[in-house]
């Protein structure tokens, strides 16, 4: 086998679709017989999986690769991932890259490594991504014995938001077959996972282009039933992408995690329509109502964005109101960045990065105060918690999350990594949970 004798190391930037891209990358590496390590690790290979949502991301990629690049001057290092696709020549003019695929044709990613081996140009494997393809599967062999495992339905984005840069780093939307997709998750129950989690650019937009009654909720209804699945995650969906039928679902099948994540992005409906998002703060906030009416103490956490451009303080502030009247678990804050060839790019009113800093930093005060919150509604419970591994080496602790996604600590048990255990809740460590086994 041509990996024999060699290694290679991933590092992964960005959203759970990377990390799911991330994982089947190295099985295909796997099946060709070379050894993954640890990024940190000296290898024969490094590929970092790019993400481009923001400067910070494509910082961050760069300093990835550059880290790599002096781990082993004389190793191939390969480049992928969204920054990869919308920005190849900034990669390529990074001295010890050998190797730059973008967001299509990874499935050759092994066969395109073994090429440049034996070659003294870079290659540059970066393609436009086509307005018509289809949902290509990558080859991914499945590892047995892992606690969590996620599953790309869906890839690609048609909305469009104005200042998303996603669309043009992933093409349009497209779903992968229900047939696949059943199969797949079939595969994983049968390798030992006990929690799947469904993912893709736009998961809530799923079967939209399969025709027939192929939806979202279908398919949940089909994997739930899957014989020897604990638990059924699903990551961030639209806001108008939940339907009273899938709340039916998620309140009434047993296995489906209690945790949804909605974006947000504003509470202000000016900022909303600016941004190009497709639904009012009225409707959101009825979205909301009708999940918390069906599913009471469900898990709610948000994107949101800061300093979007024309973004008053007012605005901001009415954003504020809104998160503590929907009383969420947790935000996630982001700084609006500039992103090329976005029409919010050319928006005037650009507001400044300490403004941009400030609002960030109120709203990331707030986040821990809502997630301690939360947080503190468990104290004396039970809850069950899949045991991800340790805590840390030294602290004598394992770790795991409950269905409504609550990191909980507790004594380490032996040989319990991948299974659910039931945690008496008896304290707060700064936002987690700690407990002990019963």
């Amino acid at each position: 086998m041509p990996g024999i004798n060699k290694t290679f190391a991933v590092a992964t930037l960005g959203c759970k679709v990377n990390q799911y891209e991330s994982s089947v990358i190295t099985g295909m590496f796997e099946n060709r017989g070379y050894q993954a390590v640890e990024f940190g690790q000296q290898a024969d290979i490094y590929l970092i999986n790019t993400c481009t949502v923001t400067h910070l991301s494509d910082r961050k990629s760069r300093q990835l690769i550059r880290r790599a690049v002096r781990a082993n001057p004389n190793a191939l290092v390969i480049v992928t991932g969204c920054y990869a696709q919308t920005s190849p020549n900034e990669i390529l003019a990074i001295e010890g890259v050998n190797l730059v695929v973008g967001t299509v044709d990874r499935d050759k990613i092994v066969d395109f490594a073994e090429k440049a081996q034996g070659s003294t140009v870079v290659l540059n494997y970066v393609r436009e991504i086509d307005q018509n393809i289809k949902f290509k599967e990558l080859p991914a062999q499945v590892v047995t014995g892992r606690e969590r495992a996620f599953l790309k339905i869906e890839e690609g984005c048609s909305n469009y938001c104005s200042y998303c840069i996603v669309p043009f780093a992933r093409g349009p939307q497209r779903s992968r077959s229900f047939k696949d997709s059943l199969n797949q998750a079939k595969n994983l129950v049968e390798a030992g996972f006990k929690e799947i989690v469904l993912t893709g650019i736009h998961l809530g937009s799923y079967g939209s282009d399969l025709g027939s009654e192929t939806n979202l909720n279908s398919l949940i209804n089909s994997i739930i039933k899957i014989p020897g699945l604990s638990r059924l995650r699903l990551s961030s969906l639209e806001p108008m992408d939940i339907t009273p039928a899938l709340i039916d679902t998620i309140a009434s099948q047993k296995g489906i995690c209690h945790h949804l994540h909605i974006p947000l992005q504003s509470g202000d409906d000016q900022v909303l329509k600016n941004m190009r998002r497709n639904y009012s703060i009225n409707e959101y906030k009825r979205v909301i109502k009708q999940i918390r009416e069906r599913i009471p103490g469900i898990a709610l956490t948000t994107d949101v964005m800061v300093g979007f451009p024309g973004e008053t303080d007012q605005q901001f502030y009415n954003t504020c109101n809104l998160i503590k009247e929907i009383s969420f678990s947790r935000l996630h804050v982001f700084k609006y960045s500039r992103r090329r060839g976005t029409p919010a790019a050319e928006f005037d009113f650009q507001i400044h990065p300490s403004v941009k800093e400030e609002r960030s930093n109120i709203l990331l005060a707030l986040s821990r105060k809502l997630a301690r919150d939360y947080a503190s509604l468990h104290l004396g419970t039970i809850q069950e918690v899949l045991v991800e591994g340790s805590y840390n080496k030294k602290s004598g602790f394992d770790e795991g999350l409950t269905d409504n996604y609550q990191r909980v600590l507790f004594p380490s048990v032996f040989n319990k990594r991948g299974e659910i255990v039931n945690v008496k809740i008896e304290s707060l460590q700064g936002e987690n949970l700690s407990g002990t086994i019963v």
